[in-house]
């Protein structure tokens, strides 16, 4: 993902900084605990997309 990019998006719900979590191929927001997918180097910002991270689960990325 390009850094300008991930510089420039938000969560749409907080307008918080997202982190890019290249394995999983997501954009997470720590806030609002939502991952938002990227499918063919496009990130999805509808929070109908997005997946919900159970609290276990790490928030990861940059």
């Amino acid at each position: 993902m390009d850094k300008r990019l991930l510089d420039l998006l938000v969560c749409p719900l907080c307008k918080g900084k997202l982190r890019y979590n290249q394995a999983a191929q997501e954009l997470t927001c720590p806030v609002d605990r939502l991952a938002f997918p990227i499918r063919d180097q496009i990130p999805s910002m509808l929070v109908e997309d997005a997946r919900e991270l159970p609290p276990e689960e790490e928030v990861e990325g940059v």
